[in-house]
């Protein structure tokens, strides 16, 4: 191990000597640097005896990364970012933070006797010298960034997840040694804490970074841990393909499932306390090509129901619903694809109609949120218990409100309008791109126009999109290009003239986890059923024509409403096209 330095020394001199080219002409070669350019740093080098390195970091010609890259080239180390790809606990725990943060220096893989380190000079023998001693391997250095490798300092190792998992891999790594099989090997002395703790500090981590869904999924040489943040997957730990098996026994212990059965798909729910945080976690497996997948799903207790401004409704589309909710009978409903806050937004409505006055009855698949005096009906499909048949019997229960967590078939859409008719408020959502789309789509379910005219006062049409962290919001000078744009969509919605118009971006920082963006709004369109809508109906009109009615009529569509959210810098014109263009 000792002589390794000086055959890492012999390797970068073989390598100098076989690339004699210079930092300005790899540049160059690469289209960064004109010939003028080229020139200027050249004379510039010679007449301040400086290196071109310096000179063109202080000219900002070219970016870090860019000089990193090229500067890789010349003395034939590879580079590489290592802020953009998880990094193993295991790898991790062969430097310690303190080591990483003072030598601006991160490992990033290990092969067989080989540990791989990203740092900023990879010629500084005395570094790798100290790194191959406090680890006991030899060093492969690659070229990097300062600033990429503090950000993969401060993710990889201060968020607690890698070195909680490395520690707990450590202590594992000796029982779970050869392959599990069966519970008696998971509960025993040896794998039963570890695994247990690394179980915890995934369902913690989970909490802390506000994910809705955590995914760990077997690949074909390791396990793949994923967090859902703000409807977006992110990639946080890579573990060691041998403790996959355990993992998933831990988790089907928690959620009282079969640990044998691991060709069937498998469903459960348990209960996670994480200090003050109490969790519902609906557990789902899946039997893979490279063993069992795992999606569990976290949902608070505490926290309460947002309101309906709170959700991002404001103006005439919450005036809209407030005055159709206020109604004692009719339909309401809630359109968009999955995942897009439907459920969120009929929570909000019952529990701003809740009250001992009424009696409100839901049925749902399944239960996301208790609210206190709602009875909530869970579906059950094998004992029989579906939403049409569900829906039958609600009405029995003497009901003012009923909500119905999704119109699927004819015999649901037909039970909601007699529902309706007899002097009931039903609410319910369905599965269209817009609110135009759900008249049609009930014809479609062979409900009479008339009865849909007659029932369905208004639909709400929402998707979700992430909110510009406050932290690291910044401005930036919106392009002709983009002004135009939006002032083509938004017409008189919006006042332009009022002076220079400003976008904004979250530039990345460790409150929203380095994304520039913390939490979610909606945005929404809310189409009321008046007189001319409800003859479209009649007439079998398409949804492209109730849609053009209701706009004459004042609607605002979710992409009207997403760029004026925009202009008031809650979220970024990219999400906002992310998740409404049509």
């Amino acid at each position: 191990m000792a002589d390794a330095a000086p055959n890492l020394k012999a390797g970068i001199t073989g390598a100098l000597h076989s690339h004699p080219t210079f930092i300005e002409d790899v540049l160059a070669s690469k289209g960064f640097l004109t010939s003028q350019q080229l020139t200027f740093i050249k004379n510039e080098s010679k007449r301040r005896q400086e290196p071109p390195e310096k000179i063109l970091s202080q000219m900002g010609w070219v970016t870090p990364e860019a000089l990193t890259a090229a500067k890789a080239d010349v003395i034939g180390v590879p580079y590489m970012d290592p802020s953009t790809q998880p990094i193993s606990p295991e790898v991790l725990a062969f430097l310690p933070e303190e080591v990483a943060k003072r030598f601006v220096v991160i490992p990033i893989g290990k092969e067989g006797d080989t540990l791989s380190v990203a740092m900023v000079d990879p010629l500084d023998l005395q570094i790798l010298e100290f790194i191959e001693k406090k680890s006991g391997y030899a060093v492969r250095p690659y070229i990097a960034t300062a600033d990429s490798i503090n950000r993969a300092i401060a993710e990889q190792y201060t968020r607690g997840l890698s070195f909680e998992v490395g520690e707990a891999l450590k202590e594992a790594s000796s029982g779970l040694a050869a392959p599990i099989s069966g519970p008696e090997s998971i509960t025993g002395v040896l794998g039963e804490a570890p695994v247990a703790r690394i179980v915890s500090t995934l369902l913690e981590y989970g909490i802390k970074v506000r994910a809705s869904d955590i995914h760990i999924e077997p690949l074909e040489n390791e396990t793949r841990i994923r967090y859902r943040i703000d409807g977006i997957l992110h990639e946080k730990l890579i573990l060691p393909r041998r403790i996959h098996d355990a993992i998933v026994s831990r988790i089907k212990i928690l959620g009282n499932m079969k640990i044998d059965e691991k060709r069937l798909p498998q469903d459960a729910r348990f209960n996670f306390k994480a200090g003050q945080e109490d969790i519902d976690l609906r557990l789902s497996t899946m039997p893979t090509a490279y063993g069992e997948k795992v999606v569990m799903r976290l949902l608070k207790k505490s926290g309460g129901v947002p309101t309906l401004p709170e959700l991002g409704l404001r103006g005439m589309a919450l005036k809209h619903l407030e005055e159709n909710i206020a109604r004692p009978h009719g339909i309401i409903l809630i359109t968009g694809p999955t995942g897009s806050g439907k459920t969120t937004t009929l929570y909000s409505i019952l529990s701003k109609l809740n009250s001992t006055r009424v009696n409100i009855v839901t049925l749902e698949d399944p239960i996301e949120y208790q609210i206190a005096g709602v009875n909530q009906v869970q579906i059950n499909q094998q004992a029989g218990l579906t939403f049409a048949s569900g829906l039958r019997s609600f009405l029995r229960q003497d009901p003012n409100i009923i909500m119905v967590g999704e119109i699927r078939d004819n015999e649901t859409s037909e039970l909601a309008i007699q529902a309706s008719l007899t002097g009931h408020l039903v609410f319910s959502t369905l599965h269209t791109n817009n609110a135009a789309g759900a008249l049609p789509r009930l014809l479609d379910m062979q409900a009479e126009p008339y009865l849909i005219a007659s029932t369905v006062t208004c639909v709400v049409g929402q998707r979700v999109v992430r909110k510009i962290c406050p932290t690291c919001k910044t401005a930036k000078v919106a392009s002709s290009e983009v002004l135009d744009s939006m002032k083509k969509l938004l017409g008189n919605l919006y006042n332009f003239e009022r002076g220079r118009v400003s976008l904004y971006v979250g530039r990345g920082c460790r409150e929203c986890n380095n994304t520039g963006y913390l939490g979610r709004v909606g945005i929404f369109e809310v189409l009321v059923v008046s007189v001319t809508v409800s003859q479209l109906i009649l007439s079998h009109a398409t949804s492209q024509d109730i849609e053009k009615q209701s706009i004459k009529e004042g609607m605002i569509t979710m992409k009207q409403d997403g760029f004026l959210k925009v202009l008031e810098g809650t979220t970024s014109i990219e999400e906002v096209l992310r998740v409404a263009e049509e």
